[in-house]
């Protein structure tokens, strides 16, 4: 992957059930880790399991191009990755712990 005349190296990659693939590069994944949500720091597991066999995903009230995947990590803890998806691709945002599902339509399960 070329980004901004960059090679980036690709942490991972996963399938959805929605059927699209989502890519997250290593640069990426360390300013999530270290900026946004220090807290997923070696939560590389746990983010491609929530992505590739997640307990429900629900679309964006705010952008219907984007995807929160939530997978339950224990009673009453769920960890969210939310995925924007664009030309067919899947680019990880954020992903965070969270105590509640967030309100917006649940494409899958159906």
């Amino acid at each position: 992957m070329i980004e901004g005349g960059h090679e980036q190296t690709i942490l991972f990659e996963v399938s959805t059930p929605l059927g699209f693939r989502v890519r997250v590069p290593r640069s990426y994944w360390e300013l999530i880790t270290t900026i946004k949500h220090p807290v997923m720091a070696g939560q590389e597991v746990m983010v491609q399991d929530t992505l590739k066999a997640p307990a429900q995903i629900r679309l964006s009230r705010s952008d219907r191009s984007v995807y929160l995947f939530y997978r339950q990590e224990r009673v009453e803890r769920w960890i969210c990755a939310v995925v924007k998806r664009l030309n067919g691709e899947g680019f990880l945002i954020t992903t965070y712990p969270t105590e509640a599902i967030k309100e917006g339509d649940r494409v899958w399960p159906k």
